[in-house]
């Protein structure tokens, strides 16, 4: 089934039925949000543990960090 088919068989559904959709792909996309986060979370924990992560207040040092990446 492609993106087009799924469109045009929500715009044959309820109202009550798309509120429905709604609130489901809300809450799926809140539940990717979180795994992500904590993936980064998992991802910076490690660096940390491995002595990877570099901290700086100084500006164009972070600039230089980020670029580096």
């Amino acid at each position: 089934m492609s993106f087009s088919d799924v469109v045009e068989a929500l715009k044959e559904l309820s109202l009550e039925e798309k509120q429905e959709i709604q609130l489901l792909l809300n809450q799926y996309l809140r539940e990717e949000r979180r795994e992500e986060i904590y993936q980064n979370f998992q991802s910076a924990k490690k660096e940390q543990q491995n002595d990877q992560l570099q901290f700086s207040s100084n500006i164009d040092e972070l600039k230089q960090l980020l670029e580096e990446e």
